[in-house]
């Protein structure tokens, strides 16, 4: 790259000739001038300081072409090889097993495959149970010989990890409707759960709100018992033993048996007929539930299991495959389909959902910080966007939520029923830097206003936040036999909660009854080596910053909770100068804090230093040390970047349902690097008292 010529060419005029065709061609976005600052007024010497802008600059480059024509970002959101085998499976059920998108996602299996023969949920996971036996029936069903080399290393691999007994109970439903299992060995769903009432022990809306969408369309096919007859079996995968969830203590074995013994009367219940007077109603009901969330959805709820079920169960009450919801449901699922060549021809990929309203916060957030401004036409365009995605409707949380107005953002493109508090929070904050804009100035205020009410009252009893639904941790649910997918409930969180505090504290003052009692729920989830577990990113990197972050923005930077949160930071950096994490922490939390380094990981450790930083009245010692830690991540960031701006990490770093579904946000490595990078210059620039935090004299020592 010629650094000079950024002076005075426009960002999107370096983009003609190349890039995506749907982004934004006009010259609207500039860098800030780039100059060998003197020593006199920088703490960095001149080359660093031209090193430092020339990454800045081709990052922010690169992510303004990565922005489409009507203004959002919109990344791949990659999943593991579970949404492939439940694609075939669910073209297969409906008939369409000639389907050209089959062959090239049983391509896509296989070289998913692991060396040693079954398919993990993450990049250097261990073989997965329930997508190792998936992908095995699918690529049996679809002609693979089950004596070919990767098929049998397959079954060994398989039957290793416990067989299909280990599988969870949605990859049991799926094969009793392909006759490889019967349906009295699969956990009941009864449908008539939608019929009970609020207060009793289950009801659905006492489960989280993705679980709520998976799990009624799944009570539909659970009652309706749908056949798929096919010419495999899978025996060879029966290894005989059962695997019951037992629990350590004495009050989770006293409710998995109490639950295992109500799953044997449901059982009962359904052969003796006993459901036969509410059976019609409970289905009629669940039916109208389903088809009553999928007008404003990219599906329902917007995600792949909720879709898939949906689509099987609106099937088997004799929805048309041409055209209607059923019809509507597949498209939804054609919109998610990613087709790449392969080794053998190409493959399909399927996302779990789309990540719009989240990938444009982080960027708009990422170039503010960077030196874009909030009249910039390209942020402008973002902010526009964001303000027509506003919740305009009531949704599933005025169940608990009664007397607040509809407002707060999904994740989707579409998912107007199921607003979340994570993405919500980071598109106030993002707005709330854009109040500046005058012709944007009265809608961003208004939605503003909207959203920080509807968080302030998502806001739970303990003082922090979940994802979609406030008072969502009735913990006895997670103990019924079909919970196994570990995200039963949706209590507290200290990620989301973290930037609830952030946005409210913006609006209303840190002084504000929710962020004092945010705060102090934050400080009482700190675990004692002074990390935070992430519940939606990996892991305690991911809450460790977002954690310090909010303490410090509020007036706590100095408090004990926060300079121990630095010192974890500190204390788990890597020679390397980045920070890196394993998904195996779930499982594993004495891993906490290792694994190789990524640009992401790094990027979040560097903002959590610098919030302190930039918070804190300290000096000496301590600071110096935070500063030298976040300038060899600097080091780190710089030595990663890519010719064309950019970065790429190869390791997932994102969480779906822990210890079973991750994901890979293919733009975490585009602005959380840049973001780290430019708070880094800000602070170096503004703050003067970084002389002495290395010891150096002030202006007046000279």
């Amino acid at each position: 790259m010629d650094h000079s010529s950024l002076r005075s060419t426009p960002l999107a005029a370096m983009f003609d000739g190349g890039g995506d065709a749907t982004a934004i061609a006009t010259p609207v976005m500039r860098v800030r001038d780039v100059r060998a600052l003197d020593a006199a007024d920088s703490v960095e010497s001149p080359s660093s300081a031209v090193a430092l802008d020339t990454a800045i600059a081709g990052a922010l480059e690169h992510l303004a072409s990565l922005q489409t024509a009507d203004g959002h970002w919109c990344a791949e959101l990659e999943g593991d090889s579970i949404l492939q085998s439940d694609y075939v499976m669910l073209l297969w059920f409906l008939g369409l097993n000639e389907d050209p998108r089959i062959e090239m996602a049983c391509r896509t299996l296989r070289a998913s495959q692991l060396d040693t023969g079954g398919w993990a949920i993450y990049p250097g996971g261990p073989p997965d149970p329930s997508a190792s036996v998936k992908a095995y029936f699918v690529l049996k069903l679809f002609g693979d010989d089950p004596v070919a080399p990767h098929m049998q290393r397959a079954c060994t691999a398989i039957r290793s990890v416990g067989g299909v007994a280990n599988a969870n109970s949605f990859t049991k439903i799926y094969l009793a409707m392909f006759q490889q299992l019967p349906w009295n060995e699969v956990p009941a769903v009864p449908p008539e759960l939608i019929l009970t009432p609020r207060w009793f022990l289950l009801n659905i809306s006492e489960m989280s709100a993705w679980s709520r969408a998976i799990v009624v369309p799944l009570a539909m096919i659970w009652a309706l018992k749908p056949c798929c007859s096919v010419p495999v079996h899978i025996d060879e995968l029966v290894t005989g033993a059962r695997a019951d969830r037992k629990g350590d203590s004495l009050r989770e074995r006293f409710w998995f048996a109490f639950f295992r013994g109500v799953d044997r009367a449901i059982k009962l219940g359904e052969s003796l007929h006993a459901f036969a007077p509410v059976r019609a109603k409970a289905l009629a009901e669940c039916e109208r539930w389903t088809l009553q969330r999928l007008p404003q959805s990219a599906g329902l709820a917007a995600i792949v299991p909720a879709i898939a079920n949906a689509a099987v169960a609106l099937r088997e009450r004799g929805h048309s495959l041409e055209e209607g919801p059923l019809a509507d449901q597949l498209e939804e699922l054609r919109k998610l389909e990613l087709v790449s060549e392969g080794e053998h021809g190409a493959q399909l990929r399927l996302q779990p959902c789309c990540s719009p309203v989240w990938d444009t916060a982080l960027s708009i957030a990422a170039s503010l910080d960077a030196g874009a401004t909030p009249e910039n036409a390209q942020i402008e365009s973002a902010c526009r966007w964001l303000l027509d995605h506003e919740v305009k409707q009531s949704g599933d949380w005025t169940a608990k939520v009664a007397r607040t107005a509809p407002s707060g953002w999904y994740f989707e493109y579409a998912n107007e029923f199921y607003p979340d508090c994570d993405d919500t929070a980071e598109v106030l904050s993002v707005l709330q830097r854009c109040l500046q804009d005058d012709e944007l100035q009265p809608e961003v205020a208004a939605a503003v206003e909207r959203g920080s009410k509807w968080l302030v009252a998502m806001q739970n009893r303990d003082g922090g936040w979940g994802a979609f639904d406030r008072g969502c941790d009735r913990e006895l649910l997670t103990f019924v036999p079909f919970a196994d997918h570990n995200a039963m409930i949706d209590p507290s969180t200290a990620d989301v909660s973290a930037r609830a505090v952030e946005a409210i504290a913006a609006r209303f003052g840190a002084s504000h009854d929710a962020v004092q009692r945010g705060a102090s729920y934050l400080e009482s989830m700190q675990e004692e080596d002074g990390s935070w577990y992430g519940r939606w990113g990996c892991n305690y990197l991911y809450g460790t910053w977002l954690a310090v972050s909010a303490l410090s923005s509020i007036g706590r930077g100095d408090d004990a909770h926060a300079r121990r949160g630095a010192e974890w930071l500190l204390s788990v950096q890597l020679e390397s100068g980045g920070w890196g994490e394993s998904l195996e922490t779930y499982a594993d939390p004495s891993m906490k804090g290792q694994g190789p380094a990524t640009v992401a990981q790094t990027a979040w450790a560097m903002l959590g230093l610098l919030a302190r930083l930039r918070h804190g009245s300290g000096s000496g010692p301590e600071c110096a040390s935070m500063l030298g830690a976040v300038e060899r991540g600097v080091a780190f960031l710089q030595e990663q970047q890519r010719n064309d701006g950019g970065w790429c990490d190869e390791h997932w770093t994102g969480t779906g349902f822990p210890q079973v579904f991750y994901l890979r946000y293919h733009y975490y490595d585009r602005y959380f690097p840049l973001q780290a990078l430019a708070q880094y210059r800000q602070f170096t620039e503004a703050n003067e008292s970084s002389r002495h935090l290395r010891g150096a004299p002030s202006p007046d020592e000279d």
